[in-house]
């Protein structure tokens, strides 16, 4: 109950200051021209990343005027730019005020931890493991998206693997005893606590004047992601663990969806997987990039290149990885998901991940 009304009330009170800046942003582009039949407002990801200035970005500010043949268009600005939370982003598109948005799952997951169950950490070690989860709870995430928030999946993108950065060498997960570490969701700080860390919740923008302050000494980030953003000029050691990846969905209103024609309609329907493509493989390549870049080694496309060591997980890492995530991340989530999550983990991923959920006590 208490969730819910938090559902409900923290939207409402932030949608009249929230409305004008994105009426200003995404509203028609009036010119001499003859103006498209439907211009679409886009609130997309991080700004300043690969999934967002490579892909989202041009897609709709480009490629949907391209391949309509002006019929329509779109305009898109990173949520981080909007000054949008990303917390409140799936509200925000349930209200109908975001017509079309990016959700960071991290966050959604903090207040519907059902939503969140494919990437807890520790639970997917490679991409193609990451595949199998969400082929098997993507009818349950999108059933969940239209009976709770009125949205419409349309992607699931995801950003390059979260890995520890962390100024003292790390070269086992072992070493992280005792050290602050700067995570982004609730699992990740179930991982860290199971191997006698202290979690720090940090908004990605601020994570190196965090590690600057001296607030946390390691991050959890993405490979790519943590030299885009200076991280490897403050840190020395690069452990180079998928410990999550760092999911987002782009959901549209169902009732702006509705009110679209069927020919815009058919024209996402057919691109959105192909974007979603797109994403996921340019994560993927990013993942070895982002550690040859910050480690300064032989694979790096980026002007700078950093010194960073980086250190890979053994097999007896990998032993303690599977052990805390069936031991640790998953009887915690599910204490927090509840009696409908545990029926779901265990219909879905139960024997995929070798790990039976038990209801919460």
């Amino acid at each position: 109950m208490i969730q819910t009304l938090r559902r409900l009330v923290r939207p409402l009170a932030r949608t009249v200051a929230l409305c004008l800046p994105l009426l200003l942003v995404g509203g028609p582009a009036w010119s001499a021209s003859a103006a498209p039949e439907v211009r679409l407002r886009v609130v997309g990801g991080l700004a300043g990343i690969s999934q967002y200035t490579r892909h989202e970005r041009r897609f709709w500010a480009e490629d949907l005027a391209r391949l309509s043949g002006g019929r329509y268009s779109a305009s898109i600005v990173p949520f981080n730019e909007a000054g949008l939370a990303a917390q409140d982003m799936l509200n925000l598109v349930r209200l109908g005020v975001i017509p079309i948005g990016t959700v960071l799952l991290s966050q959604a997951a903090v207040e519907d931890p059902d939503l969140g169950m494919v990437d807890m950490a520790g639970q997917n070690p490679d991409v193609a493991t990451l595949r199998r989860t969400l082929q098997a709870l993507r009818p349950s995430m999108a059933q969940i998206l239209h009976e709770r928030f009125g949205a419409r999946l349309l992607a699931v993108y995801i950003y390059p693997a979260q890995m520890l950065f962390c100024q003292r060498p790390i070269a086992h997960l072992a070493d992280l005893a005792g050290r602050r570490v700067r995570v982004s969701g609730m699992s990740q700080a179930d991982f860290v606590q199971a191997l006698k860390a202290t979690p720090v919740f940090t908004e990605f923008a601020d994570i190196v004047a965090n590690v600057q302050a001296g607030n946390a000494e390691c991050a959890v980030t993405g490979s790519m992601s943590g030299h885009t953003l200076g991280l490897d000029r403050v840190t020395r050691s690069l452990f180079t663990m998928p410990i999550s990846w760092g999911l987002a969905l782009a959901v549209v209103n169902e009732q702006s969806w509705n009110s679209y024609p069927p020919a815009l309609q058919e024209l996402i329907e057919a691109q959105m997987p192909r974007l979603e493509a797109a994403v996921w493989a340019e994560s993927a390549r990013e993942t070895d990039v982002g550690v040859a870049c910050s480690t300064g080694t032989d694979g790096c496309d980026r002007p700078r290149k950093g010194s960073m060591v980086a250190s890979r997980p053994t097999a007896e890492d990998e032993a303690r990885r599977r052990e805390i995530f069936a031991r640790r991340v998953v009887p915690a989530w599910m204490k927090r998901c509840g009696a409908n999550c545990v029926t779901l983990w265990n219909s879905t991923l139960a024997a995929q991940a070798g790990v039976r959920a038990q209801g919460p006590e």
